[in-house]
């Protein structure tokens, strides 16, 4: 089994500032690409950041320059520092992982349970 929990989502006044973490833990071999997506209230769920093993990163247009998408892979974590926040970043932030759990299988796409983060204006 494996599981990602996510933590630092809040409430934040705009142009503030959150820190969002996302460990995985459990059965690991690997872990692939590892990302963060939004979903904001009757909208879609959408790519906000991803980062690959090799700490290439990937940007939704709507954060680049405000958000920073980071990992430490000796402890399995994603970050998503997130600053200059807008009302329209409201939303719940899901975290996502691209796994193997043992050597010679395939990877599986999990997922965090989500943390909300509210921008006030």
């Amino acid at each position: 089994q494996v599981q990602l929990v996510e933590s630092g989502g809040g409430l934040v006044q705009a142009g503030g500032s959150l820190r969002l973490s996302c460990a995985a833990s459990g059965s690991i071999f690997s872990i692939n690409a590892m990302g963060w997506y939004r979903q904001a209230p009757g909208k879609q769920r959408e790519l906000v950041a991803a980062i690959t093993s090799g700490g290439s990163t990937n940007y939704a247009d709507s954060v680049k320059g405000r958000f920073t998408i980071s990992r430490d892979n000796a402890k399995n974590t994603v970050y998503l520092q997130m600053n200059s926040l807008r009302p329209e970043d409201t939303a719940v932030y899901y975290c996502n992982a691209d796994i193997r759990s043992a050597w010679g299988t395939r990877t599986r796409d999990y997922w965090g349970q989500g943390t909300q983060v509210t921008v006030s204006s």
